[in-house]
């Protein structure tokens, strides 16, 4: 037996690592078992070259729980160690064996198959180990079995041993009074399905004893381990084209269980220059929510589960998909648990979002009958796009749908040929008249219709930020919303056509019909407009309350969205009501006059409430009986 102290630079190195080195206690089985497959895979390799002799066996990696003990280990029957390689690899910190055995097999094995690469792993057992130790028999032959303690001080045992005689590794850990949570088999097997799901060894678990009572007697029970955790061939490690669609789909359900909607559209990525990426990433439902998902984009270095956490790595409208991103070049801090800044990941988001513009083109073009279907569930993914990265604008730009009120979908190109003919202002810009709800906005709707015009829908909760983009992107045009304004300005053609009032008789009316609507909230405007138009309207100016719509998404100026909503009562000069309100001679009936009309325009946009709803019916009520 020997004895000896690890070689670090400071006299304890194992609270570093306990407090600050890792961010949460649970990674520890994760590296734990990381280190077991990496094991087993390098034997795999070994044996390819010929370089390993014999029958390789039964290669699972066992989790097992020993509550009695209160122990976990965790067990390979991968290359194992000498005492030397034990010196090695262990008793010298970060030292990784893993890059080392990539470097010396760099011609003969995928360096992807081999996990580690920091050789600190195994010292993450410290967080909830008070001791920990190791019993490895390596597989080269004439080897003899050794056994490795250390509890948590520099000090460490390493000794020769009889009782292991199968080839491989056995990592023990003696939970720490504090760390008894891990003794728990849901806990551990929670952990398991997280962070080893799809390691590409299988991974065995299970309890080796636990308590029970029988006879008025505490005894012990033997609890049989076989039970398979996790899948070591997932669906983003296969070809496509060895892939069905139901394969795809079935890879969905096992990522997210709790989702019972199928995907609209995946994509298989598959990239080995000029770095190594795998996954794949799907399109759910999005319709019109704008919220944080609650199911998102799995990161995985060589199907080690990373983080769900992957906004630096892709840009944030690619964060509303789903699936698994694989990438051993993505770099990582030293203890997997966050990602560094690095020029790769740049690259790897461009990547990305490239592929998915392509393949969102690729299905537009092969059957836009079923994009076109599909549009309403992906429309905000692709606006959050088109505004948040340059270049997904430049390839959505062919694919990204324009939907009008009658329920036509269009490209932008084609949109601009199909209304450029009629909705061109006196300036010679393009007028792209839109509502938010067909609804509650159909009169302007209805008014714009008979005009000629199209009008289109845009009810995304992005369409405040996405119009003022696409204002900026297309060139001489604008979008206006159809009840910003009475329908002869939408357009500005020409001066329109001449009221029936005289100014000064308008000056006359103005101050009756203020009377009767807060000017806090409405600002009392004329228009000459045609007789069959209704003889008041209620606008919104656009700029304010695009302003606000911008305020509420958390963009624009944010004092905007503190201000009162703002109106415009636009009161129709040429309409024969406004003249009878200005001929009345009796100022009560003036004044009743008047409120009646202005309520009528206020009801129709779903302004009139309360107190002044109810008047508005008895008004009505008497005024039908007095008629009669």
């Amino acid at each position: 037996m020997s004895t000896g102290k690890i070689n670090v630079q400071t006299e304890n190195i194992f609270p570093i690592i306990k407090k600050f080195l890792y961010s949460d206690n649970e990674i520890f089985l994760r590296e734990l078992v990381s280190n077991a497959v990496d094991a087993t895979q390098k034997l795999k390799a070994l044996s390819s070259m010929g370089e390993a002799k014999g029958d390789l066996g039964d290669l699972k990696v066992e989790v097992e729980v020993d509550k009695v003990a209160k122990t976990i280990t965790i067990r390979d029957k991968g290359i194992g160690m000498t005492g030397e390689e034990i010196e090695k690899y262990i008793t010298q910190i970060a030292f990784s064996g893993a890059e080392e055995f990539v470097q010396k097999y760099k011609d003969k094995v995928d360096k992807n198959v081999v996990i580690g690469h920091f050789g600190l792993g195994f010292y993450s057992a410290f967080m909830v180990a008070k001791k920990v130790e190791i019993f490895s028999l390596s597989f080269k032959e004439g080897s003899r079995a050794v056994r490795w303690e250390c509890d948590g001080s520099p000090e460490y045992t390493l000794e020769d041993i009889n009782t292991k005689t199968t080839r491989g590794t056995d990592i023990v850990l003696h939970i720490a009074d504090d760390s008894e949570e891990y003794l728990d088999n849901y806990k551990i097997q929670g952990l398991l399905t997280k962070y080893c799901k799809f390691l590409p060894v299988e991974i065995k678990f299970g309890t080796k004893k636990d308590h029970v009572k029988k006879d008025g007697e505490e005894k012990e029970t033997e609890v049989e381990v076989d039970n398979i955790i996790n899948n070591p061939n997932p669906a983003w490690t296969r070809k496509p084209a060895d892939l069905k669609d139901e394969d795809y789909k079935a890879f969905y359900r096992e990522l997210y269980p709790m989702q019972f909607e199928e995907p609209l559209f995946h994509i298989h990525l598959n990239v080995d220059y000029p770095f190594n990426l795998t996954g794949i990433l799907y399109f759910p439902k999005l319709t019109n929510k704008f919220e944080a998902p609650k199911d998102r984009i799995q990161l995985y270095c060589n199907q080690v589960f990373v983080t769900d956490n992957v906004e630096n790595i892709v840009p944030d409208f690619l964060t509303l998909l789903r699936g698994v991103i694989d990438s051993p070049d993505i770099p990582l801090n030293v203890s997997r648990s966050y990602l560094q800044a690095d020029g790769n990941v740049k690259k790897i988001s461009s990547h990305i979002t490239k592929k998915v513009a392509d393949k969102l083109e690729e299905i537009f073009k092969k059957d836009r009958a079923d994009f076109e279907k599909k549009w309403n569930d992906i429309k905000i993914f692709v606006e959050y796009g088109m505004i948040s990265d340059e270049k997904f604008y430049e390839k959505a730009v062919k694919f990204a749908l324009l939907q009008n009120t009658d329920g036509k979908s269009f490209t932008f190109e084609e949109y601009e040929n199909h209304v450029k003919g009629n909705q061109t202002d006196k300036d010679k810009r393009l007028v792209y008249l839109y509502a938010t709800s067909t609804d509650e906005q159909h009169a302007y709707i209805d008014a714009a219709r008979n005009r000629g015009y199209d009008v289109l829908l845009m009810d995304s909760p992005l369409d405040s930020h996405f119009i003022n983009h696409l204002e900026s992107k297309l060139k001489d045009t604008s979008f206006v919303r159809v009840d910003s304004d009475t329908v002869e300005k939408l357009i500005k053609k020409d001066d329109g056509m001449p009221s029936k009032l005289t100014d000064e008789q308008q000056k006359q009316v103005q101050p009756v019909i203020e009377g009767v609507v807060p000017k806090e909230k409405f600002t009392v405007v004329f228009e000459s407009l045609s007789e069959t138009d209704a003889p008041m309207l209620i606008t919104r100016p656009e700029f304010m309350r695009r302003m606000k719509d911008m305020s509420a998404m958390g963009g624009g100026m944010n004092f905007y969205g503190s201000m009162p909503d703002m109106y415009n009562l636009v009161v129709n000069s040429n309409h024969p009501i406004i003249s009878k309100i200005l001929a009345e001679t009796n100022a009560d009936k003036q004044k009743q006059l008047a409120k009646q009309t202005t309520d009528l325009a206020l009801l129709s946009q779903g302004l009139l409430k309360g107190e002044d709803l109810t008047g508005f019916i008895k008004r009505s009520v008497d005024m039908i009986n007095s008629s009669n």
